[in-house]
């Protein structure tokens, strides 16, 4: 019906839906025209079986109303969209077996590829994976076929934050850490050291907390951080998360941010710089990391190997950092 009422061949009509004709603009405005006056919506599975694809990519993420996460599958969902694909969010909860299950289901529904962002499941099982579909896997460093993975530099992003505190003159500086079992925190932590032995500063191990990227294990890590009676005058935390957590925490103790304790957050969500008073943070591109995953695991489906690289991290300083007192 588009092509008896645009007055072109049905090759033609199908090659300007899939992006692939050539034409003249007059031959695309009157098949426009003539979709728009027909109401036509193109059928995706019908398309997907012609092709011998069905236009979905499965995301594994771990907690789809985390800040940072919710940022990075937006990300997903526009680059995707923008080609005509879809993305099927699964969440893996920072549980491997739960992970392994999400790939499963994900391979179930005949998804033409996959992301997998960080979590628990072993590299064995993400290299199984993809062997039977591409595979893009963000915070690991891994190498196989068919598979692509992206990489933050979370030990420099450690270190620079650590770095902060230390050029402001702050030489007790406590860390609150993400999960030891997870990849980024490690780094972060090893960042976190490295900073410290730049400037001359011993490591304390009495000085890490441990939590768990989520607010109220910033509020438990820096009750126990004032309970140790350990003297601090920073707190470096792993996640801006954390960081919100630590700070209403301290304000619970008449504990003024930054005049009594400089505090550097991780992550740069959107809503750091609205705290009171806005927070400094290690700017990760959560929003760009989505987009990029896409991009990478469309060019794995096109045989193409990816060359994509993250931004380097970036220390973004607001007011919740000032100089050592005295």
């Amino acid at each position: 019906m588009v092509a008896e009422a645009a007055g072109v061949s049905l090759s033609t009509v199908s090659r300007i839906l899939n992006g692939t004709a050539v034409v003249s603009a007059a031959k695309k405005q009157a098949v426009d025209e003539a979709i728009a006056a027909l109401g036509f919506v193109p059928n995706p599975m019908a398309r997907g079986l012609a092709g011998g694809r069905t236009l979905s990519i499965g995301v594994v993420t771990q907690a789809m109303d985390s800040p940072f996460y919710g940022a990075a599958l937006r990300g997903i969902e526009d680059e995707l969209d923008s080609v005509g694909y879809s993305p099927l969010f699964v969440s893996g909860h920072w549980d491997a077996k739960a992970e392994a299950r999400c790939i499963e289901v994900l391979r179930s529904r005949r998804v033409d590829g996959i992301i997998v962002l960080t979590g628990r499941i072993a590299d064995s099982a993400l290299k199984a994976t993809a062997k039977q579909l591409p595979l893009v896997v963000v915070g690991r460093q891994l190498k196989a076929p068919n598979l692509f993975c992206m990489h933050f530099d979370n030990f420099e992003g450690g270190r620079l934050a650590t770095q902060h505190l230390t050029d402001l003159g702050h030489r007790r500086i406590a860390f609150i850490s993400g999960h030891p079992e997870h990849p980024d925190a490690q780094d972060r932590f090893k960042g976190y050291k490295a900073g410290l032995q730049a400037a001359g500063i011993a490591f304390d191990p009495a000085l890490v907390v441990p939590g768990e990227y989520h607010e109220v294990s910033g509020v438990l890590a820096v009750e126990q951080l004032l309970a140790s009676r350990q003297q601090f005058t920073a707190i470096f935390c792993a996640n801006d998360q954390m960081a919100l957590g630590a700070a209403l925490a301290l304000h619970r103790r008449s504990l003024r941010v930054p005049d009594d304790v400089s505090l550097v957050g991780f992550d740069d969500l959107a809503s750091s710089m609205y705290t009171i008073p806005p927070l400094s943070t290690v700017h990760q591109p959560a929003y760009e990391l989505g987009r990029m995953a896409s991009q990478a695991v469309l060019q794995l489906l096109a045989g193409q190997v990816p060359t994509l690289v993250l931004p380097a991290p970036r220390l973004i300083v607001r007011e919740s950092s000032r100089r050592r007192p005295g």
